[in-house]
């Protein structure tokens, strides 16, 4: 255990944090589809949101970090070649096959401790599938060898969703969404919003091992993999990044690899903390280098569900923004609209616009944009802002860009 923690400045924190993100340097990577897997590898996963009011929110999470990709090649990915694969809810997301081991140790290992929120699901599944074992048994005998949609599913009634919003009321949809918690069917495909159904066996590729991982080794994983996407974190921000909310024994975990000297203690100045804060190893030649001024900065509009801002509690610590979603507040209360986009240029968020895709006419449109307190003024943000939308209207197809009459004095000019 380190006796002095390391001390940095926050602009460094979160140039870090920037860079560990695939969100610096530059333009975003030219299009490849292996720098595609290798920007999901880094992050962990990349949450799925399949509302499409300008594009899906991990579209423009791979977007801001793989120009122009061809999301035909994401689809590819996920349903045909699969290097990558859909992993199960609390977030639904994308992740790398390869991954599948860490995934399958989470679905298959014992009852969770029942004060845990997803020990309570858990608990909840494993009641209903118990309760339930001549539907079990229908639904799994219905895949083999079948991919269905779950209107294909016999004995399926389609309803209202039930009260806890998770899964529609039908029985067979909450059967297959406890048994896919289980590890025993998984998302195959997707025609549109709708899931595809399959058996992991007959789905994932021969070489993928599905073998449980020692809880002990797979929490040191986990909590590696967590950390390093992060750049920086506490313990609290690794529980809640990836995998999240399913530790057991974190603590224990983050102990044994401070001791080995694959983490090391910082703090960062003017910022208080609880618990300690960590960095990987393996990352503190990048610090170093990030504190002697090798940084390149670029400007990104951020996914509402992208892996900077998965954590509220984070992001108002870092980078000094309060970020919520339009769609979990009611109309008279969003005052960033509907699907702002915070707007991240260098190592700091500096406002957000509101977009929408009018697919009718082939127009991108910006409702509004917002300068964060103390943003820049100088002309060059919204030269930025200007030439990353134009960059996005073109990656979804729109002809052109309209901005509506909402944006700070300084950018305007610049903006349409």
């Amino acid at each position: 255990m380190s006796e002095t923690p390391r001390t940095i400045s926050l602009q460094t924190a979160r140039r870090l944090v920037v860079s560990k993100q695939h969100l610096a340097g530059g333009k975003g990577r030219r299009a490849a589809r292996n720098d595609l897997f290798s920007v999901v590898r880094d992050l962990a996963f990349v949450q799925i949101d399949t509302v499409s009011i300008v594009a899906p929110s991990h579209v423009l999470s791979l977007w801001s970090r793989v120009e122009d990709f061809r999301t035909s090649d994401l689809e590819r990915g996920l349903w045909r070649e699969k290097p990558l694969f859909e992993t199960p809810g609390d977030p639904v997301s994308i992740a790398l096959t390869e991954d599948y081991p860490l995934h399958y140790s989470l679905m298959k290992r014992g009852p969770e401790p029942p004060t845990s929120w997803w020990g309570n699901r858990r608990a909840r599944a494993r009641q209903w599938l118990s309760a339930h074992e001549e539907l079990r048994d229908s639904v799994l005998r219905q895949l083999e060898g079948s991919e269905l949609s779950i209107d294909q599913f016999e004995g399926h009634v389609r309803t209202h969703r039930r009260a806890d919003g998770w899964t529609s009321g039908s029985d067979v949809a909450l059967t297959l969404a406890y048994l896919q918690m289980m590890g025993e069917v998984m998302v195959v495909g997707r025609n549109g919003n709708q899931k595809v159904w399959g058996l992991p066996g007959d789905f994932l590729p021969s070489w993928v091992e599905r073998k449980e991982i020692p809880l002990a080794e797979l929490e040191r994983i986990c909590a590696e993999r967590s950390l390093r996407a992060q750049g920086t974190a506490t313990r609290a921000e690794i529980y809640y990044y990836f995998p999240r909310g399913k530790y057991r024994e974190l603590r224990a975990a983050l102990s044994s690899l401070e001791d080995e000297g694959r983490l090391c203690r910082v703090q960062i100045e003017g910022l208080a903390s609880r618990e300690p804060r960590y960095v990987h190893h393996e990352d503190l030649d990048l610090l170093d280098s990030l504190e002697t001024g090798a940084w390149e900065p670029r400007l990104s509009l951020i996914a509402p569900f992208d892996n900077l801002i998965t954590s509220r509690t984070r992001t108002n610590l870092l980078f000094d923004l309060d970020y919520t979603h339009g769609n979990y507040l009611p109309p008279e209360k969003r005052k960033y609209g509907l699907y702002p986009l915070p707007i991240l240029w260098g190592e700091r968020l500096v406002g957000r616009l509101d977009p929408r895709l009018d697919k009718a006419r082939g127009r991108l449109l910006i409702n509004s944009v917002h300068a964060e307190s103390g943003a820049p003024t100088d002309r060059k943000i919204g030269e930025k802002i200007a030439e990353t939308v134009g960059r996005l209207a073109r990656f979804l197809g729109a002809k052109d860009v309209e901005y509506g009459p909402h944006a700070p004095r300084s950018w305007k000019s610049q903006l349409g």
